[in-house]
């Protein structure tokens, strides 16, 4: 039967036909389902519409699509575009789009080779007929490449490496990541999306009416992929779409915010947290002022709490570029950011509180006076509990926030709330801390706040004195009570007494 379809000619296209892109020029549209083109054999539905019940091994699970493996040698190669004439081009384009429909089993390489390549070629040439430009693609082709691109990248992902092994507490950061196999068709696919999506050519009112919201739900899914390549297309495809198509901007914002509160609260597993606050990154960017109270939302109820999963070394710097984005673009909300790290900061993670540490640093570069003095007292308490840090990772970090110079000039104008609240914990580095960089660099700590206000240090300084004084009379006292009652129980029945 594909003999039929394919009696244009069964010449195999060479890369140099391929890129030629005046072959690409459509005559005006005729009857896309006219002449022999068959379509028994290929069923294929748009993925935002219900398509029949996918069964057996071959069915797609993500679009209701059947999509039946073609027998050996029932594929041959179609005529390029430039060998027929432009009034046969929009056929010969469904045609091709056809043979794309096929899929193929890639865990045996040499299985179905001859077919593949044909495959392959033939999504060469549609990519080179969109990226060329030269003529406007009919809403009837648009809608058949949607639909040939839905089979293709729709699909049930497979297990991840710990759901296959069921090692739950696994480091994501330690898997090996997952490559699909199908990659070298994947590729050509999300490449043809992407033409179609920034190309000059594809209009929008149109386009919208396949690129709905279910398929953009669907480019969601995927995100959960294994696979950097393919997630680092679908970033890319996702935030052209978010781009040029207006209408779908609020969906795709609460789409992604219904992951991360999946992510957060529920599976702590996502593949694409990193991708998504990259796009993520971009759109705070292009925020209009006064910021809506949506986009306040969803910073308090996603992107801080975000800091809560143990895999946040994964995605936090994109993370905190997100973070940074909102305080600089509405310095009001860096206490709001402050406090919302200071809730989710970490108690026996040591290496995640050198992260929270450096995007405090970022934060605070981008603060105010006034909302830094509605969140000092809290903020200080947190970082003299980590210049006191055994651990000399952290301690040094956060005596490097003094290596800033807005910072240090925020602390200077409020000396006086700040240096009673961290002078202990200076003093404790300086006598006891084990670790001789930190110490070196607590010094110098102590040696610029004597500089800014020697009479405030003093004052510090006695005031730390006389605790301790109090601290050791306390001391003395507790020990002679014990003394004295050690002392009566002797008395009483020494020999019944059981000293420690």
């Amino acid at each position: 039967m594909f003999k039929k379809i394919m009696k244009g000619g069964h010449r195999k296209p060479s890369k140099s036909d391929a890129t030629d892109p005046s072959a690409y020029a459509f005559g005006p549209p005729g009857n896309c389902n006219s002449g022999s083109v068959s379509t028994t054999n290929v069923v294929v539905n748009h993925a935002s519409r219900p398509g029949p019940a996918a069964s057996g091994p071959n069915s797609n699970c993500a679009t209701g699509v059947v999509t039946l493996a073609p027998p050996t040698g029932s594929i041959e190669p179609l005529p390029l575009f430039r060998d027929v004439p432009a009034s046969e081009r929009q056929n010969l384009f469904i045609r091709k789009l056809q043979i794309c429909c096929y899929q193929f089993d890639f865990s045996d390489t040499l299985k179905f080779a001859r077919e593949k390549e044909i495959k392959r070629q033939t999504l060469l040439e549609l990519v080179d007929v969109i990226q060329s430009g030269s003529g406007k693609i009919t809403e009837t082709c648009q809608e058949e490449m949607i639909r040939m691109i839905s089979v293709n990248i729709f699909r049930c992902l497979p297990p991840a490496a710990h759901e296959n092994t069921g090692q739950e507490n696994a480091d994501p950061e330690e898997d090996e990541p997952y490559l699909e196999p199908s990659w070298p068709h994947l590729q050509l696919v999300y490449e043809l999306l992407l033409r179609y999506v920034v190309s000059s050519d594809t209009d929008t009112k149109i386009a919208k009416r396949y690129i709905d919201h279910s398929f953009v739900l669907k480019l969601l899914d995927l995100f959960n992929s294994e696979d950097p390549r393919e997630r680092e297309y679908l970033k890319t495809i996702l935030h052209r779409i978010y781009g040029k198509f207006m209408v779908h901007r609020p969906f795709i914002r609460k789409a992604i915010n219904n992951i991360f509160y999946r992510f957060i609260y529920e599976t702590e597993r996502h593949s694409g947290v990193g991708e998504l606050l990259e796009i993520l990154g971009s759109i705070i960017n292009g925020f209009a002022l006064p910021m809506k109270e949506e986009h306040k939302l969803f910073l308090v109820r996603a992107l801080i709490p975000l800091h809560k999963p143990k895999s946040i070394a994964i995605y936090h710097q994109q993370l905190s570029y997100c973070i940074t984005q909102f305080v600089e673009k509405d310095f009001k909300l860096a206490d709001t950011v402050v406090r919302g790290l200071l809730k989710y900061w970490p108690l026996t993670n040591c290496q995640k509180e050198v992260l929270f540490l450096g995007e405090l640093e970022e934060v605070l570069e981008a603060t105010q006076s006034a909302e830094f003095q509605r969140c000092m007292v809290p903020l200080f308490r947190q970082i003299a509990r980590c210049l006191n840090s055994s651990h000399f990772q952290v301690a040094e970090r956060a005596l490097f926030l003094w290596n800033n110079e807005h910072i240090v000039g925020l602390i200077a104008q409020n000396r006086g709330v700040v240096l009673p609240i961290i002078f202990e914990a200076l003093e404790k580095n300086i006598r006891s801390h084990w670790n001789q960089a930190v110490h070196g660099l607590t010094v110098n700590v102590r040696k610029m706040f004597m500089e800014m206000d020697i009479e405030l240090f003093e004052e510090c300084q006695r005031q730390y004195t006389e605790r301790e004084m109090k601290a050791k009379d306390v001391e003395e006292q507790r020990e002679l009570a014990w003394k004295r009652l050690a002392d009566v129980a002797a008395q009483r029945g020494g020999d019944y007494m059981v000293t420690v």
